[in-house]
């Protein structure tokens, strides 16, 4: 247990009873965010994301006094430069009601030390240019927040268009590796 404002926070990974609950957390954090039109998961695919064959993305749940306060859910990814496993921070979520009583940085604690344990060299995430009071949160922790880097991404039809270029030429099929 995290020692917080108001009482002991307890982190904890999650488990497979727990989908519904951060299923509701991520539509939660959807809408602040402005995308929840996005949000297309489905308990099923919790189910199998977090805990199927193959999974790799974790979850952990934060709770205070018996309720469910926030989630964080990360996976690993590789550093080129280092050749060293970091980790991505895909959501962290503390909700309204409990916020500014610690709980957010004790679940970054919690993650850091998850990351110190392991060997993992570097911990990042996203934040949206608007979010003011997170991006100062952030910073008050030592991260560094850029706007050098930005986000790529590939998805839908966009995706699959680029999936299938190069195959009329022949290029592709006899070069394509599973990941």
């Amino acid at each position: 247990m995290a020692p917080v404002a108001g009482g002991a926070l307890t982190i904890r990974m999650a488990e497979a009873a727990d989908v519904p609950v951060l299923l509701a957390m991520v539509r939660e954090l959807a809408d602040y965010e402005r995308l929840l039109e996005h949000v297309s998961a489905t308990e099923d695919d919790y189910q199998r994301a977090l805990f199927g064959a193959g999974s790799h993305a974790h979850a952990a749940l934060a709770e205070h006094e018996g309720a469910v306060v926030g989630y964080m859910v990360w996976f690993k990814s590789f550093s080129t430069f280092s050749a060293r496993s970091k980790l991505y921070l895909e959501d962290l979520y503390v909700r309204p009601a409990f916020r500014g009583r610690g709980f957010g940085k004790a679940m970054l604690v919690d993650l850091a030390r998850r990351c110190v344990d392991l060997g993992i060299v570097r911990m990042h995430w996203q934040v949206l240019d608007w979010n003011a009071p997170s991006i100062a949160f952030y910073r008050s922790l030592g991260a560094e927040v850029s706007g050098e880097w930005l986000s790529c991404a590939l998805t839908g039809s966009a995706l699959v268009a680029l999936a299938g270029d190069g195959i009329e030429s022949g290029i592709g099929d006899s070069r394509r590796r599973k990941a």
